[in-house]
């Protein structure tokens, strides 16, 4: 009541200026706060670079990674390669341009990690995924993934559980996939050995052969 009565007492000249005043600040704030927002929404947006080649990257945003191809005069194309959770990004990115059949393609290679642990049992894989593009007709033409899982356990030696021993073992499930000089696709493990070549018509990579794994 007193803060009230004393507003009423102050010149009407005064305010006036008060009026001004609190307006001023109103108006401050609102900028403030539009401000802030737009560069949240800038940061949100900005797309983070993993790797590049050229004309061609392969970029980041929110949790999508995306090729994209930059061309002379034009908006850029994109590729979407694959959606991530948003703790399990890709490491290792990288692009390798390679011709076949007369035709330009793009490999694309990253890695993702994930690590499943319980009191006795530590498996840590690293799956490697290759994906190779046709920038030309935006399409992805072959999709590969190879995981190398390392696994540490805790065996007991007495039924007390009072003498242990670690074993440490490495599994593998795929393929690797290896472009060779003749742009040709070979997907290797240590049994199979398989070739794989493309066809400019069908846009595609085909099985032309397999058999064991040939020895080093």
């Amino acid at each position: 009541m007193y803060q009230i009565l004393l507003y009423f007492s102050i010149p009407s000249k005064s305010k006036a200026i008060m009026k001004k005043i609190i307006l001023l600040l109103t108006l401050s704030f609102f900028c403030s706060a539009l401000f802030s927002q737009t560069n949240k929404a800038k940061k949100s947006t900005a797309s983070s670079i993993f790797a590049k080649s050229d004309n061609v990257s392969a970029e980041m945003i929110f949790n999508i990674l995306y090729l994209f191809i930059t061309n002379k005069g034009t908006k850029k194309d994109t590729i979407l390669l694959k959606s991530f959770e948003v703790d399990k990004l890709p490491s290792e990115c990288k692009i390798e341009p390679f011709t076949t059949k007369g035709t330009t393609l793009h490999k694309i290679t990253w890695q993702e990690k994930k690590t499943a642990q319980s009191k006795l049992k530590t498996e840590a894989a690293v799956t490697t995924v290759s994906v190779i593009c046709d920038i030309a007709s935006k399409t992805k033409v072959l999709t590969n993934e190879q995981t190398t899982t390392k696994i540490t356990e805790i065996h007991f030696l007495d039924n007390k559980q009072t003498v242990s021993e670690t074993i440490d073992r490495i599994r593998n499930e795929g393929f690797e996939c290896i472009v060779n000089k003749a742009g040709d696709v070979v997907l290797k493990n240590k049994g199979k050995e398989n070739k794989m070549i493309y066809v400019p018509a069908d846009k595609k990579f085909v099985f032309a052969s397999a058999g064991p794994s040939k020895k080093k």
